[in-house]
C-alpha cells in the first residue's frame, strides 16, 4: 500500500468508523459472526468501513439501500478477508444490486457443436474484472448459518479470479503447496459429482457439483455458515480453507 493509501484509510477510521449502534446491529443480524472475538470483530468494523468508502453501490431497479443494507452487505463481504486485507478487493470497484432475482441469457456449444440458449434466474454474479451483481432478496437470506451466503459466493469468486478466470485455484499463499490442493478440491468435486449424478442426499449444496469454480464458491459459503457440516463432509477441504483464508472457524 502506497503512503497515501495509508494516511487515507486511516482517516477514514478516525472520521467514518461505522457508528456503534449501526455495528452492533449488524452483528446482531448476522449470526455467523459469533465465533467471533472481540479483535476479529473490531478488525471485520475497520474492514467493512473502507469496502463502503472504496466500493460503489448501484441499486437497480428501484431499489433503495439505506446504510443497514449496505453495512450488511459490507460486513459478509469483509469476512472472507478479514484476515488477508482489503487488497484481495482492488481489482473491482462496483457492486449491482437488485430487489430480487435477475435473469441473464446463455449460451453454449455442445459436444456436437450445436448451439443452445436459454435464460437462467440468478441470485449473485461476479464478472471477472468488472462488477459484482448481487439480489437484495438473496442478501437477506444469507448470514443465518444455514449454509448459504450470496455475498461469501460471489466474493469467493472474486479471489478465484485474481489469478485469471474463475476455475476454482485461487492464487495460494506462500507454503501452500498446490498438488494439495487439487488432489483435495478434485477429490471431493468429485464426490458431489457422483452423488448428484446418483440422485443421492448430497452434503452440501449441489450447485457445487456445477463447475470446480462454483465448487470453491460453495464450500466457501459453507466454510464460514456451517463450518462443522463442511469438515465432516470434506475434511481436506475444510483444513485447505482454512490455510487459504487464514481463519479457522471451528477453533475453540
Amino acid at each position: 500500500m502506497w503512503p497515501f493509501d495509508s494516511i487515507r484509510r486511516n482517516q477514514i477510521l478516525r472520521d467514518s468508523l461505522l457508528s456503534g449502534d449501526l455495528w452492533q446491529a449488524t452483528v446482531a443480524d448476522h449470526p455467523i459472526l459469533d465465533r467471533l472475538g472481540r479483535d476479529d470483530l473490531a478488525r471485520l468494523r475497520e474492514l467493512a468501513t473502507l469496502f463502503l468508502h472504496e466500493k460503489l453501490f448501484e441499486p437497480v431497479r428501484g431499489l433503495v439501500l439505506d446504510e443497514a443494507m449496505r453495512a450488511g452487505v459490507a460486513v459478509q463481504a469483509c469476512l472472507p478477508i478479514l484476515n488477508l486485507g482489503l487488497g484481495w478487493y482492488d481489482d473491482w470497484r462496483t457492486l449491482v444490486v437488485y430487489p430480487s432475482r435477475f435473469v441473464r441469457p446463455r449460451a453454449q456449444f455442445d459436444e456436437v457443436g450445436v448451439m443452445h440458449e436459454w435464460q437462467e434466474l440468478l441470485g449473485g454474479e461476479a464478472w471477472e474484472r468488472g462488477p459484482v451483481i448481487l439480489s437484495w432478496a438473496d442478501v437477506e437470506a444469507s448470514g443465518w448459518g444455514e449454509g448459504y451466503n450470496v455475498v461469501i459466493h460471489e466474493m469467493a469468486h472474486k479471489l478465484d479470479m485474481r489469478n485469471g478466470e474463475a476455475d476454482g485455484f485461487p492464487p495460494l499463499h506462500r507454503g501452500m503447496q498446490t498438488r494439495a490442493w487439487t488432489a483435495a478440491f478434485s477429490a471431493a468435486f468429485e464426490d458431489l459429482h457422483r452423488c448428484v449424478d446418483a440422485g443421492g442426499l448430497p452434503p452440501i449444496d449441489p450447485y457445487g457439483a456445477d463447475s470446480p469454480a462454483e465448487f470453491f464458491a460453495v464450500t466457501s459459503e459453507y466454510f464460514f455458515e456451517q463450518p462443522g457440516l463442511l469438515a465432516h463432509a470434506y475434511p481436506a477441504v475444510y483444513r485447505l480453507l482454512a490455510e487459504f483464508y487464514r481463519q479457522a472457524p471451528l477453533a475453540p
